[in-house]
């Protein structure tokens, strides 16, 4: 029997960046797009170029460097919106703008203050305008699950009769399940009398903790296109999770009779991409490309493993790009089995990163007895963003104890010129970030300071991760090293570069929820 075919739409440069925390930098949002449109996604919503000079450039940009995917930019129902949309996509190979409002009875009286009427004529008036400028228009019904059905079938029907070629009822606020949401698709098909001339689209958050099951119900409901994030980032509790959608249909081909165009063997590298660019760590129980979900350690399921690996595991590690052979590292290996291990690892670094990432593997395997991958990952997460660094750390050294004071004297590479100050502190964390602000007065704050031991014993690594807030925006870095205050001084310092880096851009990295508030789907 012959499969259907899935549109894979990611929006991990939209929605997935205004998941607070998560801003990306021009570069950092180009090397997910290439990914993205190497590993076969058909759409990727780069952005939302009305909401800053940052978003716009780097629709532009993706715009021009994407070579196969529909490359779309989202817009609100406005005529400045929508011309700022496809200004920014029109150098795509194929351009897409999609643009939205809201159609739920709460969301009209509340947030719109628009009568029903009102919008109706707004969903004809911003599709038409948009199909003026491209051909491929995708027109969403914010809060679409918590919409009246009569309503819903009306706006859809004329936003499909004004030129849209793809309709999109997203779950907004993750409110919906999935017998539900698989019966509104087919209420919408059976009752919109052209809904043969669109392609219906599923967008939905996981709030109840059900996105990639609605997403999935959707597709049996009708719809062709899945709206997703890598990793499953987003607001709140984030977006259907590319990766589990797309290894679902490939997996359970028996039930769902559909099939993607993702090249399946690289899900691994690019959610380790997103959470090295957004700082963002994967939970290691994540499904598909979390730690531990190729990991076996009961005794019964090792056992099982090793007559079998069909036992326990119901896709094999290569399909989604991780091997099953590990390399064991340590302070005797050379360059070429470390590559190898980066490589297994979904790394691939030019030489002079992997210079550099090599001579901090050789030192800390010196100082720690067993190097895991996990700390191998750390060190390359470290490294992705010190080229442009202007403040790195030369030595800190920290005095502490039941008898105080706590003292921490810090030396600091500034813009290549080194300088020293002692400072104290209410503890040796205080004292560290204490003399980091001595050094280099700021008004940013600290929102959060956290640590965990990378892996098990006493030496293990540390990774530390810190969030610096500052005129509504805030960044977020990680650092790891077997020596925790090391680690927090490093965290801290590439949290300040961030910060530096985005000053020196004028602030057009200032991320969505910094500006006037925008709205989305």
């Amino acid at each position: 029997m012959s499969k259907d075919r899935v549109l894979i739409f990611d929006t991990t440069l939209r929605d997935g960046e205004q998941c607070p925390g998560a801003s990306m930098t021009l570069e950092e949002k180009l090397q997910v797009a290439e990914l993205l449109d190497e590993m076969g996604v058909d759409i990727i919503e780069a952005g939302f170029p009305i909401a800053s000079n940052g978003d716009f450039e780097s629709v532009s940009e993706i715009a021009k460097r994407v070579k196969r995917a529909t490359v779309c930019g989202l817009a609100r129902a406005g005529q400045k919106d929508i011309d700022r949309a496809g200004e920014a996509v029109r150098h795509a190979k194929n351009p897409r703008i999609h643009t939205f409002i809201s159609t739920s009875p709460v969301h009209m009286k509340y947030k719109l203050q628009m009568e029903p009427e009102k919008v109706l004529e707004m969903v004809t008036q911003s599709v038409a305008r948009a199909r003026n400028l491209v051909p491929d228009v995708e027109w969403s019904a914010e809060d679409g699950t918590r919409t009246e059905h009569d309503f819903l079938c009306r706006v859809v029907e004329a936003a499909i009769k004004a030129g849209a070629t793809t309709i999109n009822i997203p779950d907004t606020v993750g409110y919906t399940v999935p017998e539900e949401y698989r019966a509104l698709f087919e209420m919408l098909r059976n009752r919109v009398p052209n809904a043969d001339k669109a392609i219906f689209s599923v967008h939905c958050h996981n709030d109840l903790g059900m996105a990639v099951a609605n997403s999935l119900a959707g597709l049996q409901g009708g719809a062709r296109q899945i709206e997703c994030t890598l990793n499953g980032i987003g607001e709140r509790a984030g977006n259907a999770a590319l990766e589990e959608a797309v290894m679902a249909i490939k997996t359970r081909g028996d039930v769902l009779n559909f099939e993607t165009g993702i090249d399946t063997t690289m899900l691994m590298r690019a959610s380790k991409l997103v959470s090295a660019v957004t700082s963002f760590p994967v939970q290691y129980n994540k499904a598909i490309v979390g730690r531990n979900a190729f990991a076996h350690e009961s005794g019964i399921h090792q056992d099982g493993m090793l007559k079998n690996n069909q036992t326990y595991e119901i896709m094999t590690p290569e399909s989604v790009g991780v091997s099953k052979t590990s390399l064991v590292m340590g302070k005797h290996s050379g360059r070429h089995a470390f590559r190898e291990k980066l490589k297994e690892l979904g790394y691939e670094l030019g030489e002079n990163a992997l210079e550099d990432v090599f001579r901090r593997f050789k030192d800390l395997a010196d100082r720690k007895k067993h190097v895991y991958d996990e700390d191998i990952e750390a060190l390359v997460d470290e490294g992705l963003h010190t080229e442009e660094d202007r403040i790195k750390l030369v030595a800190l050294t920290v005095i502490a104890g039941t008898q105080g004071p706590q003292l921490a004297t810090l030396t600091l590479d500034v813009d290549g010129v080194h300088r020293t100050v002692q400072s104290s502190g209410n503890g040796p964390v205080d004292a560290t970030f204490a003399a980091i602000k001595a050094l280099l007065p700021h008004e940013a704050k600290l929102e959060l300071y956290q640590v965990h031991a990378v892996t098990e014993g006493t030496d293990a690594q540390a990774e530390v991760s810190v969030r610096l807030g500052e005129e509504g925006s805030s960044v977020t870095a990680r650092a790891a090293d077997p020596d925790t205050l090391a680690a927090s001084a490093r965290a801290y310092l590439s949290a300040l570069n961030k910060l530096m880096q985005r000053a020196a851009r004028g602030g057009h990295e200032r991320r969505l929820h910094s500006t006037a508030p925008l709205g989305g789907v």
